[in-house]
């Protein structure tokens, strides 16, 4: 029997801050999961503070950011690997009223540190900006498939990391130990993602999965290296090759990605390209969001060493790094959780 402090279900970007947590702490763990079509997976792995629809800050945006940040540069090093890529976001403009909704919104103190206080125009671009664009400063893009690849090897290569399918059944719960297999752990971490609503521990009307699809186009007349956001955001890749995404699929429970969804990607390209473009792929997947837009962290009531993580939606990039230090502070030192995120705001 392996004795462990920790299994995580999940290796998406909730499972991969909480291993890069526990490492810091020199904590034992494994990690159990099934490569699939997860968010983390598709995204396009942008790290963004700012809700470039109505120009707000996203909740606690400095706070995570500030945590963010180093914690993704000190995993990188650790694994000796490169996915951070430091960009601007460009926000096109639609019109004269955008552009004053912008220029308020940068003379706000909570926004004036991301939001240019200029308006950018550049007609000799290959895309169209005729209301011209803001920046978004201190955003950056994640290559997160090249970041998943690289932590799930470095684990294997301790024994950490197990790629296979988690099965409920062979879990055994005890008041102080959880066996799983040949493994016993003091606790278990849930990270699942939108696969948590076949967790049979997990409240199923918690997490609102929510489909998104994403196509990756060439367009070798581009040459664009900041993120561009317009009807879609459209993200370098390099080799000429842009993600541009994401959909909102309404009432889609399926992987399966559709025509309706390329069709929507396509269109929404043509507004802001004047150059010729082929699409090359298309992906789809699930973010696992929530019906108060806040992430789920905590314990149950029931079953105090049954932890979840998830509920992080469009923004886990930002969000997982600190998020995953306040469910381990509560775990390790009994630093209570926010109310507004704890898991136990679905129990009273």
């Amino acid at each position: 029997m392996k004795k462990v402090d920790y299994i995580i279900v999940g290796f998406g970007i909730a499972g991969v801050s909480l291993s890069g947590q526990l490492l810091r702490r020199g904590n034992n763990f494994v990690v159990v999961d099934h490569p699939r079509h997860s968010a983390t997976r598709t995204a396009g792995g942008v790290v963004n503070p700012v809700v470039l629809k109505g120009f707000t800050a996203a909740w606690n945006a400095k706070e995570f950011l500030s945590y963010a940040t180093p914690f993704y540069s000190e995993l990188e090093k650790h694994l000796s690997s490169k996915f951070i890529n430091e960009v601007d976001i460009l926000r096109v403009f639609s019109s004269y009223e955008e552009q004053n909704q912008w220029l308020v919104a940068s003379d706000k103190r909570e926004l004036s540190t991301f939001l240019s206080s200029k308006i950018y125009s550049d007609h000799t671009t290959n895309w169209i900006n005729n209301y011209g664009y803001g920046k978004v400063h201190q955003a950056y893009q994640i290559d997160t498939k090249q970041l998943l690849r690289d932590f799930a090897l470095h684990l294997s290569k301790i024994e950490q990391y197990r790629s296979e399918v988690f099965n409920y059944d062979d879990l055994e719960i005890g008041d102080n130990e959880i066996r799983y297999g040949n493994l016993s752990a003091r606790k278990i971490i849930f990270a699942e993602g939108a696969s948590v609503l076949s967790n049979p521990f997990f409240p199923t009307d918690a997490v609102l999965p929510k489909k998104g699809e994403y196509i990756t186009i060439h367009a070798p007349g581009l040459q664009l290296k900041s993120v561009l956001k317009g009807p879609f955001f459209v993200i370098p890749m390099g080799k000429d090759q842009f993600k541009v995404g994401a959909t909102f699929a309404h009432g889609d429970d399926t992987l399966e990605i559709t025509d309706k969804g390329r069709s929507q990607l396509v269109l929404g390209l043509q507004k802001i390209l004047h150059i010729p473009f082929e699409v090359i792929d298309q992906e789809a997947g699930f973010r696992p969001t929530v019906k108060d837009r806040k992430p789920i962290v905590g314990n149950l009531p029931e079953n105090e060493n049954i932890y979840f993580l998830n509920g992080l939606g469009t923004r886990g990039l930002l969000m997982a790094p600190l998020i995953a230090k306040w469910l381990l502070d509560y775990s390790e030192e009994q630093i209570e959780i926010l109310d507004e995120v704890n898991l136990k705001r679905f129990f009273t």
